[in-house]
């Protein structure tokens, strides 16, 4: 298939037949984070063998690779976020690049044009790296800068799904690994430490250099190494729109004060406080050290529908220190604090991580600013029409603040949204939902589509600080699918084939899409794992997540394209994918299956615009209408073209035939 190239006009995507184009992707995939066969959280793992691996099969073998797109094809997907960790292309050492792996990517991102997927890369990260319990960065890093990455489970200074999970036990284990645990590495030390170094190395740890050159242009420099290994291998493809800048970066300690811990608003920092561990920066630098540490912790009250500090906890009470023994805590050697003999402390700058000489620092403006230059820089240097889809702090688009003022030209908000409380308790009620930003509640589903509409709506005006104004592409949104104690997947087991016990999947994501469809945004979805297993223990091979729309264990019939999908009620849906003029207005009725679509048609326009009419919704065959137009059904394609009788308002209702 031959995709025309995408560019941008303000908030819309435009190809070259000069059509608005709305994305409607899909994440590929949630196991691309881990290596291949057996690299997933599901089986225990010393990370020994971190340069070893190969992530070639990830999302899934070649060989596999007609079945998984011509499914997603079938579900109305027009775009990939596709998956790849700096992990995956330089494991083996600095500039040691993974050839093989490459050409197996490349390959991939070729067959996905052919099968009409628009593609960017998705340079993949959470919590760092796998050996802090996330994935992205490869493990010869922490060498790099000092760090033992043997030790950091054992210390407390990361939480490891590895080192904590009884495998002989199996199964859902909130005792030893709560549900959603994994996000809280982002306060813990080992996250704090390379977050700070890789943005702001310069400014914090000057003295700390690597192959003689500072922490930061290394770290820097390898990250765009990995990118650039990747973009020379793409850059023809047309269907290949651009690269993620970073998936879900993180300040590490940049803007704190060393001492503070936070309990809940206050003038230091007036957003509301999450649950977890409130650790400091010097929390996090005396239990790098092996000092052991009392961290408060911070409950959900419902009384008071904010998180509050009822009790501590003890942290490497064993005492390990994750420093080599022969290498220096850059930041003390930076004279933020001083660690004494005697085992007490002292805090030199308190403010350390907040100011640089006379200038207070502002990670958006300071750090974002220049790294997306960078990047921007690193691959329009092997394709300068290619975009940039650029992601902050995955707290902003809920706490702000907007994008850096030097945002490169050309470039996308490409953040990332959820319910989070459905997707940290893994339990859905469109009845009764708290929203934990705000400690409202929503009580009937018209109030939770609401809420995510305002949300939602607030990522959109972040995008109108982008040059002026730039598109929304939603990066990730997506729900659980074990919900409610995975009580789908035992009715699947006993036999139930109906859409009954996924009703509350198909309504989460029928109000997530009709946010969506009324902002007019784009959006990948979170995501498509190809290895997915309906098991508490393996879900989507990552930390016992599981958002994938597919599954194997669900897979009853090969021979059908639907066969393995998940509450695909909720998701595959009609929608405009290219509009000849601008769109003005979208709704679709799941209920009822009424589709409504209004826009302004071009000026001569001869052009066609594309809607998708799934099967799925329209298992009888559908009537339409079309005000200021007519239409052309090609419904054996899902497919509906509408043609302007001139230009102005042309409005297309499609409802089901009974």
């Amino acid at each position: 298939m031959n995709l025309s190239r995408l560019h941008i006009e303000g908030r819309w995507f435009v190809d070259e037949r000069g059509r608005r184009v709305i994305l409607r992707g899909v994440n590929l995939g949630g196991d691309c984070k881990v290596p291949y066969p057996d690299g997933g959280t599901n089986f225990p793992s010393d990370f020994s063998s971190h340069r070893e691996v190969s992530f070639i099969g990830r999302p899934f073998p070649m060989a596999e690779a007609d079945e998984h797109f011509s499914r997603l094809r079938a579900w109305g997907f027009n775009c990939l976020r596709l998956l790849t960790t700096w992990e995956a292309v330089e494991h083996r050492g600095p500039n040691d690049y993974d050839t093989e792996y490459l050409d197996y990517y490349a390959g991939l991102c070729r067959l996905a044009g052919d099968y009409g997927f628009y593609v960017f890369v998705d340079f993949h990260q959470d919590v760092w790296s796998r050996m802090s319990g996330g994935d992205g960065a490869p493990g010869w890093l922490f060498e790099k800068v000092g760090i033992d990455y043997r030790r950091i489970a054992d210390s407390g200074s990361a939480h490891v799904m590895q080192n904590l999970y009884d495998y002989s036990r199996g199964g859902r284990q909130e005792d030893r690994y709560p549900t959603m645990s994994w996000s809280a590495n982002s306060r813990r030390p080992a996250n704090g430490i390379m977050w700070t170094l890789f943005f702001a190395g310069r400014d914090f740890a000057p003295a700390l250099t690597i192959d003689g050159e500072n922490v930061q242009d290394y770290m820097l420099e390898h990250y765009l190494g990995a990118m650039r290994e990747i973009a020379r291998r793409v850059r023809d493809l047309p269907n290949v729109m651009g690269f993620d800048s970073l998936n879900e970066p993180a300040p590490g300690w940049i803007g704190q004060s060393l001492s503070y811990r936070h309990l809940g608003p206050s003038e230091t920092n007036p957003n509301r406080a999450m649950p977890g561990l409130a650790w400091s920066p010097i929390d996090g630098l005396l239990v790098s050290h092996g000092v052991a540490r009392s961290i408060p912790v911070l409950d959900f009250d419902p009384e008071t529908k904010k998180a509050v500090h009822q009790r501590d906890r003890a942290i490497n009470p064993e005492r390990i220190s994750i420093w080599a023994d022969d290498r220096q805590d850059p930041f003390e050697q930076a004279g933020a604090w001083k660690l004494n003999k005697d085992g007490t402390f002292d805090v030199l700058r308190d403010n350390f991580f907040q100011r640089v000489g006379d200038r207070k620092v502002n990670f958006i403006e300071d750090y974002m600013g220049p790294f997306f230059a960078r990047v921007a820089e690193t691959m329009r240097a092997i394709n300068p029409d290619w975009i940039l889809f650029a992601e902050l702090d995955p707290m902003s688009g809920f706490f702000g603040p907007g994008f850096p003022a030097d945002t490169p030209p050309n470039t996308v908000n490409a953040g990332h949204w959820y319910d989070v409380v459905t997707l940290a308790t893994k339990t859905f009620n469109p009845n009764f939902s708290l929203g934990t930003m705000t400690g409202e509640i929503a009580e009937a589903a018209d109030e939770l589509q609401a809420r995510y509409q305002r949300q939602l709506g607030k990522f959109a005006r972040m995008s109108e600080t982008v040059n002026g104004g730039a598109p929304t592409l939603i990066g990730e949104c997506g729900i659980p699918f074990d919900l409610n104690g995975a009580e789908a997947y035992r009715a699947f087991k006993a036999g139930d084939r109906s859409d009954t016990p996924w009703t509350p999947h198909i309504v989460a994501l029928d109000l997530m899409y009709n946010a969506l469809d009324t902002l007019l945004i784009n959006s990948t979805q979170w995501n498509y794992t190809a290895s997915n297993r309906n098991d508490l223990a393996i879900g989507d091979g990552w930390n016992q997540e599981d958002l994938s729309i597919f599954s194997r264990d669900q897979q009853t019939n090969p021979s059908d394209l639907n066969s393995g999908g998940r509450a695909l009620a909720g998701f595959v849906r009609p929608y405009a994918q290219a509009t000849h003029g601008t769109p003005r207005k979208m709704k679709f009725d799941r209920v009822t299956g009424l589709f409504d679509f209004t826009f302004e048609a071009a000026p001569g326009a001869e052009g066609a615009t594309e809607i998708f009419v799934p099967h799925l919704q329209y298992p009888g065959g559908c009537e339409i209408e079309v005000i200021g137009g007519a239409a052309e059904p090609d419904l054996d394609h899902q497919r509906v073209m509408i043609r302007a009788a001139q230009a102005g308002e042309v409005r297309v209702v499609i409802c089901r035939k009974p």
